[in-house]
């Protein structure tokens, strides 16, 4: 059987080094998608990982357990990811898409050429109005948004009290979706698609999507003025995969839904 990560990190803090990278090993590929995101490009994002992993190697074992394991992480991979922006001013800003590890986010069937070319569209949308975010803005969207830490964890990363960091995060998903609906060439006569799901979509991989990600999209998408007749079928996915029941989705629920969400943003 699998050991969670707090039987990990029990292991590591007595001296098991196998445990140790075991554990690290598992939070590698988020600590990467922040440090690509916060960062714009690839090469710095691989330095954060790599100083990251390294720092917590050294200090896992003064690791005090007052706080989640992975928001520690992404304590460390911040500091590192302003020591990166710090050492990077100046220079012209680089824009690199998001693909090798973080590319599975915007994945689409191989089979489907111009939803590939949408997808690589919307993630370079997605990236660009992110960059634009200043740097607390863009933080607290990454880990809120994109990583799905509850406010009382985001906090604590980022080094402020909840309704700061609530109202921090209200202007930068408003700062975001105006970036968003600019950037996809929306006017009061033809409105962009819904930014919201376009950022469901890009951030939500096919094998998360759960029943309480669906029900997150059906309450959307009752409130929404933009979710109009294009979110017919999107809304019959979500409906489909809430009844289920036991709480499980199988693949082809999930993969309807995805396309659903595709065809939507794509309208």
């Amino acid at each position: 059987m699998e050991r969670t990560d707090e039987e990990l990190l029990q292991a590591a803090r007595a001296g098991d080094d196998a445990a140790l990278e075991a554990l690290l090993a598992r939070h590698e590929r988020q600590i990467f998608r922040f440090g690509l995101r916060m960062c714009g490009n690839e090469e710095d994002a691989r330095d954060v990982l790599q100083e990251t992993l390294l720092a917590a190697f050294k200090g896992v074992r003064q690791f005090r357990g007052d706080a989640q394991l992975s928001t520690w992480l992404y304590q460390v991979a911040r500091s590192f990811c302003t020591k990166a922006r710090r050492r990077g001013a100046g220079e012209p800003a680089r824009y690199e898409a998001l693909e090798g590890a973080a590319a599975r986010e915007v994945s689409v069937p191989a089979s489907a050429p111009d939803d590939r070319a949408h997808a690589r569209e919307m993630a370079r949308v997605l990236q660009e109005a992110l960059l634009a975010l200043p740097d607390a803005q863009r933080e607290v969207v990454l880990l809120r948004d994109v990583e799905g830490l509850s406010a009382e964890e985001a906090a604590r990363v980022v080094g402020v009290e909840v309704p700061a960091l609530k109202s921090r995060l209200h202007r930068a998903r408003i700062a975001m979706q105006e970036r968003i609906a600019a950037l996809l060439g929306a006017d009061p006569d033809h409105p962009a698609a819904c930014p919201e799901l376009a950022r469901e979509l890009l951030t939500r991989d096919e094998d998360d999507l759960d029943q309480a990600a669906c029900a997150r999209l059906e309450q959307h998408l009752a409130g929404c003025p933009r979710c109009g007749p294009a979110c017919a079928e999107l809304k019959r996915s979500v409906s489909l995969c809430r009844a289920l029941p036991g709480g499980g989705v199988p693949a082809e629920v999930r993969t309807a839904v995805r396309n659903a969400l595709r065809a939507a943003v794509h309208a």
